[in-house]
């Protein structure tokens, strides 16, 4: 193919957050991309099933400026697969599309399409899952339905909506509670859609080579100052500390100090894992696709950069629920410390037994 892979963004966020409003801002902004959206409504709980009958063919509307927009309400797969042949025969330009997915949508098989399907694959680069949570009503969400928990662990950047309606003590709670949801993500407040293209597009989340980020304020774990990660084996056993609240407490004095955090105790949580030692590749690929084998469904997004023994360069790995990658990264720099670093995002993840079992694929 001539013409390059077509970067893809998944746009997920619960009903009301302001999707539309920001495709619309994405959209009509003079950034002299050309955009094909795909409105996907498929697997919607009660679909008007008039429209169905009587419109099953994709509708493609081109916008004055070059954008593309696609309604589609069957095969997501299909519509990719026929916008990118429509582009490849010069029926169609666009330069990067957008996927917007409904309210209760889970992202992960959207995000699976662009790596399970091999035409999908050839033609599309999966950049970047955006969730957008409305704050006003997110508490509320994230208690009641797992989807919009999902969303915010997939997510590689998260936009906060309607923060101007909100408390500001409200929204640092929110932040808080998503960030050990997803450390990964960072967030920014979007206000009718007004987010700078920038924040938008090629974030590379799902470049395997792209650096981990994962949030200073979470490694610190709210000003406790320790960061406690690195040396899992005085306190794997304890699990009367209660790890469960997705907060990384070693010393059951801290729980008093923000006792206020565990009212969340959400099913969607994060954890790191941290090591000066280096891994034993045999072991570490043994144990990481048994994790896979078992708890994939579960695993939301999980990435690391790795110190690998006999390896002058760094590891890079990640993966969607059952799917993993990993590749080779940069030489390891004159003086750089070596370490590993890997974050987990995932529905009631076993903690214990993934950085317990991570420790003895250590060398």
């Amino acid at each position: 193919m001539t013409q390059g892979l077509i970067p893809a963004t998944i746009l997920t966020g619960f009903l009301g957050s302001g999707k539309t409003t920001l495709l619309k801002r994405i959209l009509t902004e003079a950034h002299g991309q050309k955009i094909a959206v795909i409105e996907n409504e498929f697997g919607e709980e009660n679909i008007d099933h008039e429209i169905l009958s009587v419109n099953t063919e994709e509708q493609i509307i081109q916008m004055s400026n070059g954008c593309v927009c696609c309604t589609i309400r069957e095969d997501l797969r299909g519509a990719l697969a026929s916008l990118a042949e429509k582009r490849r025969k010069g029926e169609l330009q666009f330069d990067r599309i957008v996927i917007e997915t409904t309210g209760l949508a889970d992202p992960g098989p959207v995000a699976q399409t662009f790596f399970m399907d091999d035409e999908i694959a050839e033609s599309y680069l999966l950049d970047s899952i955006l969730t957008l949570v409305d704050a006003k009503h997110a508490g509320q969400q994230l208690d009641t339905r797992q989807e919009a928990r999902r969303q915010v662990g997939f997510a590689d950047q998260i936009f906060l909506s309607k923060t101007d309606l909100v408390p500001a003590a409200e929204v640092e709670a929110l932040s808080h509670r998503l960030k050990h949801m997803n450390p990964r993500a960072p967030h920014h407040k979007a206000h009718f859609g007004e987010v700078p293209i920038a924040d938008v597009f090629d974030l590379k989340g799902f470049n395997l080579n792209a650096k981990l980020d994962i949030d200073p304020d979470f490694l610190k774990d709210d000003g406790h100052g320790h960061d406690h990660h690195d040396h899992h084996d005085h306190h794997d056993h304890h699990d009367h500390h209660d790890h469960e609240h997705g907060e990384h407490c070693d010393h059951p004095s801290h729980q008093k100090d923000h006792a206020h955090h565990h009212a969340h105790d959400d099913d969607v949580k994060s954890f790191v894992f941290r090591s000066e030692k280096a891994f034993n590749p045999a072991k570490l690929e043994d144990f990481l696709g048994a994790i896979v084998q078992v708890y994939g469904p579960k695993m939301l997004r999980y990435k690391g950069v790795l110190y690998m023994k006999h390896s002058d360069r760094k590891v890079v790995f990640q993966g969607v629920h059952q799917l993993m990658g990993s590749d080779l990264g940069p030489k390891w720099a004159p003086g750089e410390k070596k370490l590993s670093k890997m974050v987990f995002i995932g529905i009631d993840l076993p903690r214990d037994v993934l950085l317990q079992g991570l420790e003895q694929c250590l060398v």
